[in-house]
């Protein structure tokens, strides 16, 4: 089957990819906190980081979010650890928070078991998708101030990114919608508590609509009742 995307849509698509990553340079922290999901992209990318010294221990947080309950029995941070071990991180530096199911919970339920061990970062070093870094960064900025923040993601260009997930558990075509539901959500949660607002260019509010239009839209946020 061909997954390729029409070239109108992957040019709308990556106005939006261009949004979404904020292209802050790691810088050193007292923890590096990697977001997990669907993407072992992300787990390498923060046991590199750990690997280069950036913070002394890491943390992986995620349970079972709406697309890995139906991919991995087990929950996402256990799976990314096991991919941390392997490129070389030693068991004994990587914390676990195996209980959020969506970007708030992961930063709140990060905050809480760090808490209990009696840590306290000043500097946080945030690991999410390419195209989830500022929604990543305007959640953490709301729900944890107390803290500096720095975000980052695999260092892939947009095309060679979807190329990984030709066949795969997502095609191209659920990456853009993905993309577009953060979009959306950029917009509706500061109103809802969720995250610091984050200006919005005309231009890719209007790739953003023009790719609901062409019904990239399965996973734009359900409307408050």
């Amino acid at each position: 089957m061909n997954h390729a995307l029409p070239s109108t849509v992957r040019d709308l698509a990556l106005v939006l990819w261009n949004y979404h990553g904020m292209g802050q340079a790691p810088s050193k922290a007292d923890t590096i906190v990697v977001l997990c999901s669907h993407d072992p992209l992300v787990a390498e990318r923060g046991a590199d980081l750990w690997l280069g010294g950036f913070a002394p221990e890491i943390v992986f947080s995620g349970g079972h979010g709406a697309i890995t309950r139906t991919l991995w029995d087990e929950p996402e941070a256990v799976v990314f650890g096991r991919i941390a071990e392997a490129r070389g991180v030693p068991a004994d530096r990587m914390l676990f928070e195996t209980e959020s199911t969506n970007t708030g919970e992961n930063v709140l339920f990060t905050r809480r078991l760090l808490a209990a061990r009696g840590m306290e970062p000043a500097r946080v070093l945030l690991v999410q998708k390419p195209y989830m870094e500022r929604r990543a960064f305007a959640t953490f900025r709301k729900l944890w101030p107390e803290a500096s923040v720095t975000v980052t993601s695999p260092q892939v260009s947009f095309d060679a990114y979807l190329e990984r997930y030709v066949n795969q558990a997502l095609t191209p075509a659920d990456v853009v919608s993905i993309m577009v539901g953060d979009l959306q959500r950029l917009r509706l949660y500061p109103e809802r508590g969720f995250q610091i607002p984050q200006q919005i260019p005309d231009e890719v509010w209007a790739a953003f609509e023009a790719l609901v239009a062409a019904g990239y839209d399965r996973h734009l946020a359900a409307p408050v009742p």
